[in-house]
């Protein structure tokens, strides 16, 4: 077959999932023909459907003459994308200030997420900074009194934690300065994981004095250390779903996609494999290898700091949706978020 046939027949492909996301109704040819400058004959577009339909792009509802596309088309669609029709300048803008305005870390994800649900439509979700890509930028101790101390861990991600430690004895300044700087020593800098191996090894090699105090100290911020926030996930917009219940086919395949969602390993597992910042994975379907998936597709990128990936974050929602302006928005909101962290 020639190119340009296939080209012309691509072109068919495109515009009835154009059509189809729209309205809603499967297409037929005539509304095809009428709606679209396609250049040629409905015979030809009759032609061309059947083809598509034969090779599995397209198929026909029960109840109707027109058609819908399949996971394959869907795929089709996506692969043959070259460009995503950027947001605009002013919707950029609006999103950078948004996210901006955000306290902590933990706010500026939960303000992406309900912007991504509110662009797209559809659900979003935003995972955590796991834990293995941070860094302890800084520990700080306080004493809240000679018997308690205040431990501040922050990392290169906006997290911080703070414990504080019974110390079930009296700790003097001298001691407290030699504390500090054993436990800097130990952490700044380090990744969390071997952050938590140097300060669980301090004890064995301390002065005898502030051995029964790190231990405490080190049992308390090695909890805090290992701690995985890589299993959180910020989700929005789960509403949305239930606007396209009936996009999701079969009675009782929303309620499924809902528990999967609740389940958040499912949704881990889907953000896990896509930590590339910059670029979109789209899973149509089937692709998502999720069985209460099957009606879904799962659209994800990473979001970082300075080259690092921090996380990654997408949306979710049924297969006819808008691919060209869910990628775009996934793809602006995870650079901003990204931007916004790295100012940090």
């Amino acid at each position: 077959m020639s190119s340009s046939t296939e080209d012309r027949r691509f072109e068919v492909l495109r515009a009835i999932v154009a059509d189809y996301v729209a309205t809603k109704e499967p297409i037929g040819s005539k509304t095809l023909v009428e709606r679209h400058n396609l250049g040629v004959s409905s015979a030809t577009v009759r032609n061309d459907m059947a083809v598509l339909e034969a090779e599995g792009y397209i198929t026909q509802p029960h109840t109707s003459s027109g058609r819908i596309p399949t996971d394959k088309g869907y795929r089709q669609f996506v692969d043959r994308i070259s460009e995503v029709k950027p947001l605009s300048p002013a919707e950029r803008r609006a999103i950078m200030q948004f996210l901006e305005s955000g306290v902590d870390l933990d706010d500026v994800l939960r303000r992406g997420v309900r912007l991504l649900a509110q662009l797209t439509r559809q659900v979003a979700v935003v995972q955590y900074p796991t834990v293995s890509a941070s860094t302890v930028r800084h520990i700080e101790v306080v004493a809240l009194n000679p018997a308690r101390l205040l431990l501040v861990v922050i990392t290169d991600t906006g997290r911080v934690d703070q414990r504080i430690v019974d110390l079930g004895a009296l700790i003097d300044d001298d001691d407290l300065a030699a504390l500090r700087a054993l436990l800097g020593a130990a952490m700044d800098g380090k990744r969390l994981a071997a952050a938590s191996a140097s300060v669980a090894a301090l004890p064995e090699s301390a002065p005898q004095k502030l051995r029964d105090v790190l231990i405490r100290v080190s049992t308390v911020l090695v909890e805090t250390l290992v701690e995985h926030p890589e299993e959180r996930l910020v989700l929005g917009g789960t509403a949305n779903l239930t606007r396209n219940a009936a996009d999701f086919g079969l009675p009782g395949a929303l309620r499924q996609v809902l528990e999967a969602l609740e389940e958040q390993v499912v949704v881990l597992k889907l953000l896990a494999a896509a930590q590339q910042p910059g670029t979109v994975t789209v899973r149509i379907g089937e692709e998502t290898q999720v069985e209460e998936m099957r009606g879904t597709s799962v659209v994800t990128t990473g979001y970082g700091a300075s080259g690092s990936v921090l996380g990654g974050m997408g949306v979710l929602g049924p297969t006819r949706m808008d691919y060209p302006g869910t990628i775009a928005s996934v793809a602006t909101v995870a650079r901003y978020i990204g931007e916004v962290l790295a100012e940090r």
